[in-house]
């Protein structure tokens, strides 16, 4: 099976992350971008880098810097022999790593917004699309604040999943420390399983995955519960209702279904929701946080009952 492959591939080099890996390949499916924060040393840009090698996408890498300027993610003119000419910058491509992308300033990280959404970049007066498929792998530490800049709301909400690779049990460890014995760069090792026209039709496939009545019901109340929750300042937004449905459906197809279940749902609320939540000042000094808010609200929304969420047909 493909994604037998994909994972035997990028996990000669990322070593105990098969979960995070996972989670990558549900964004590559559901057309999303993938916020990876972690602290430093734990394979994130590998993790990246990885995955693009192994389906044979095109990749630029940019490094978060405070001087980076918005136009060198984009592109600008150059005049060359009489008349302009676009070079175009390192968005254009098929994954784009932003390394620590709250080491940029908010402008630049402004520079991503239209990318991100739209797919395009508008430079100069002119619109220029970008090339498909397109996703954002950005990485950021969670840690250090001295030299960085939040990422604003609007920013994280372009985000369809957000996660933690943390750190590697003994035994993963003790085959990171010796992987080097092997080649000097591990990419080597990945063979390219795939390619971006097949990974377009596999999203084709996955917009036709099943979601019943009653498991969409239960997807909505989920996210609307985030807006009244007491303990929760900012809610999820209809994107983020968007975001859960493709990545349910990209967790069901993943699994070898062609319907999603409750417990798809399930699987991807903490993902794809905790990053676009904001907990009420008040109420985080009272120990209040995003993960027991989740917690709460999948336990108070009755999930529906497998035997009501059959495949069509």
């Amino acid at each position: 099976m493909l994604w037998d492959d994909l994972r035997t591939a990028v996990e000669r080099v990322v070593v105990g992350a098969h979960e995070p890996l996972t989670l990558v390949l549900t964004a590559l499916l559901a057309e999303g971008h993938v916020l990876v924060e972690d602290v430093p040393g734990t394979g994130k840009t590998l993790l990246a880098r990885a995955v693009a090698r192994a389906f044979a996408l095109q990749s630029n890498r940019i490094q978060g810097t405070p001087d980076l300027l918005p136009v060198d993610i984009t592109g600008s003119s150059l005049y060359e022999a009489g008349s302009l000419r676009f070079a175009p910058g390192p968005v254009f491509t098929n994954i784009l790593l932003v390394d620590e992308i709250n080491r940029a300033t908010p402008r630049t990280q402004a520079a991503l917004l239209e990318a991100m959404q739209e797919r395009q970049v508008s430079i100069e007066g002119t619109t220029r699309p970008l090339p498909e498929p397109f996703i954002v792998l950005a990485t950021q530490n969670p840690i250090e604040f001295e030299g960085t800049f939040a990422l604003p709301q609007a920013q994280l909400d372009r985000f369809l999943l957000r996660i933690r690779l943390g750190y590697p049990d003994e035994v993963a460890e003790r085959s990171i420390a010796r992987r080097y014995q092997v080649a000097a760069e591990p990419l080597d090792a990945i063979d390219a399983v795939a390619d971006g026209p097949m990974l377009l039709q596999l999203r084709d496939a996955v917009r036709r995955v099943h979601v019943a009545d009653e498991v969409e019901a239960y997807l909505v109340a989920l996210t609307r519960a985030t807006r009244t929750h007491t303990d929760l300042q900012l809610g999820a937004s209809p994107r983020a209702t968007v975001a859960l449905y493709r990545a349910a459906q990209a967790s069901a197809f993943l699994d070898g279904r062609t319907f999603v279940l409750p417990d798809d749902v399930k699987a991807m609320v903490r993902p794809v929701l905790a990053h676009r939540l904001v907990v009420d000042l008040d109420q985080s000094l009272r120990g209040a946080s995003v993960d027991a808010a989740l917690t709460g609200i999948l336990d108070q929304v009755a999930a529906p009952p497998t035997s009501a969420t059959p495949a069509p047909g």
